[in-house]
């Protein structure tokens, strides 16, 4: 299948880890079928609403740093080819593939949902992620204001709040952000994974564009905001020349710090991966898999706790010296941002909280 311009995924096969049926369309077919309707129609972003009970996941995870998060939308628009949570539409009976990018759902309860659980007696306060699954400031939330209204919440309750995100999008909660930021309760970490627009516009093609991100960090900081830039995921022979770059101009722009992790390949994230290579990357695909299986011990993916968010061998030892270098000699301290619970004021009834 040939890269559908402005998305991700070269492929849409169903997920096999469930047994679901596998469908292909073949040459005859497609042929037969173009000769009738003319070329196929470009793919069309579709939302279905989603109904959930809850609203905040709880992770146990001893190699992530939250405990709470919030996850407005499944899938993403952006259509980042590496993005790790891409195999989670296969319980939904949908490709991780194409389907991800381009059949999403959205959660309007969410506000609703949220308001309801802070407000539990038994709810114990600890900074919640949003961002942890798939953006929250994808092309779609223009629409549909679900994180707006998540965080409109959050502030009125004094909640601490991490985000996450590759879209200069999030500058439109500014007034809610800095706000928060008075207090320390909010810290924002943006992806910034490459500069080069020519390469950002296969890896992920509905992100913003890299300078844009760029001068979001600018903005936030400027505005008292404390900002993060991830230079995650690192891929080996794609964008690691660009680490000392990247830091420098993060550094410059006012991000407090800066991490990353080497690039995951879960489930069916590897074949997406090896398709998206061969058809963007064939010079250098093999070398590009090789150097990956030599960070996670001769495997596409290595998903042990601590080992899969840092790599191992000479290759992720290199690229983790290069980092840290890097970060050294723009002025990154290691400071370890802590956030505000001691704030946090339940939301009372209806008529109440409105006057938060």
């Amino acid at each position: 299948m040939a890269a559908e311009k402005g998305r991700g995924a070269t492929l849409n096969g169903e997920s096999q880890r469930f047994n679901l049926a596998q469908r292909m369309a073949d040459g005859d077919w497609i042929d037969a079928s173009e000769l009738v309707d003319g070329q196929r129609p470009r793919l069309r972003t579709q939302v279905t609403v989603e109904r959930p009970r809850t609203i905040i996941a709880r992770n146990k995870s001893p190699d992530i740093a939250f405990t709470q998060s919030i996850n407005a939308y499944r899938g993403c628009e952006h259509g980042c080819i590496y993005c790790f949570a891409r195999p989670t539409h296969a319980y939904h009976d949908l490709s991780p593939g194409l389907d991800f990018e381009t059949r999403l759902f959205a959660k309007p309860d969410a506000a609703r949902l949220l308001r309801e659980e802070l407000a539990k007696k038994s709810y114990r306060v600890s900074p919640i992620a949003m961002g942890t699954n798939t953006d929250p400031y994808q092309p779609i939330e223009r629409e549909w204001n679900i994180t707006r209204q998540c965080i409109e919440v959050l502030a009125a309750c004094r909640h601490p709040l991490f985000i996450t995100t590759k879209s200069d999008r999030v500058l439109r909660d500014l007034d809610l952000l800095s706000a928060m930021a008075k207090d320390r309760l909010v810290a924002v970490m943006i992806s910034v994974t490459t500069l080069d627009p020519k390469v950002a516009r296969t890896l992920e093609p509905r992100a913003a564009h890299p300078l844009r991100r760029v001068d979001a960090i600018r903005q936030l900081a400027a505005a008292g905001i404390p900002v993060t830039a991830s230079l995650s995921p690192i891929i080996p022979a794609i964008t690691d020349h660009e680490i000392e770059t990247i830091i420098a101009r993060v550094a410059a722009a006012g991000a407090r710090e800066a991490t990353f992790i080497p690039v995951r390949l879960p489930h069916e994230v590897a074949p997406l991966f090896r398709a998206w290579l061969k058809e963007h990357y064939p010079d250098r695909a093999e070398k590009v898999m090789a150097i990956i299986r030599d960070i996670r011990g001769g495997r596409d993916n290595d998903p042990g706790f601590g080992s899969r968010m840092r790599g191992q061998g000479v290759w992720a030892d290199l690229i983790r010296t290069r980092f840290h270098n890097a970060r050294r000699r723009a002025g990154f301290s290691g400071e370890r941002l802590t956030l505000r619970t001691d704030l946090f004021r339940p939301p009372g009834d209806e008529a109440q909280f409105q006057l938060l």
